[in-house]
């Protein structure tokens, strides 16, 4: 199964976040080792802001290991429907935020999602197969 990463993680690692980056670093080599890993245009532009130039951001998202995908139009109808019921539920933001965007790509493409922001996915997306850190993790390096 695909594994779609979070720009959480990514940027765990990029920053070396001295809380996630063990667990995002283990993470993403695990599944890195066992599927294909999917980032798509808005993982990539919430990635961006570490750099300067594309072309630095090419190399530290290779080709070889990070397969780009564009979004769906199912999971930008579904983020829509998302965003209908967080706003139902008082939510203050006046347009989809990127993790309902993210959140229905994996779940139309039935994939699993990598992120260390489980709360939020797991109130809009039930049934998707998340990749997160349990309330216990150990998130030292």
């Amino acid at each position: 199964m695909p594994v779609l990463v979070d720009s959480n993680v990514i940027l765990d690692i990029f920053t070396e976040d001295p809380r996630w980056f063990g667990w995002s670093a283990r993470k993403l080599s695990e599944w890195a080792n066992k599927d294909l890993l999917v980032i798509n245009p808005i993982i990539y532009a919430e990635v961006s802001i570490r750099f300067e130039r594309i072309e630095d951001l090419e190399d530290a998202l290779p080709h070889g290991i990070f397969i780009r995908e564009e979004l769906p139009w199912e999971a930008a109808f579904l983020a829509g429907k998302c965003f209908l019921a967080y706003k139902k539920r008082k939510g203050t933001k006046t347009s989809p935020l990127p993790d309902f965007y993210i959140g229905a790509h994996a779940a139309v493409r039935d994939y699993a999602l990598l992120t260390r922001g489980a709360r939020h996915y797991r109130a809009y997306f039930p049934k998707l197969k998340l990749i997160a850190p349990s309330e216990d993790v150990d998130t030292k390096r």
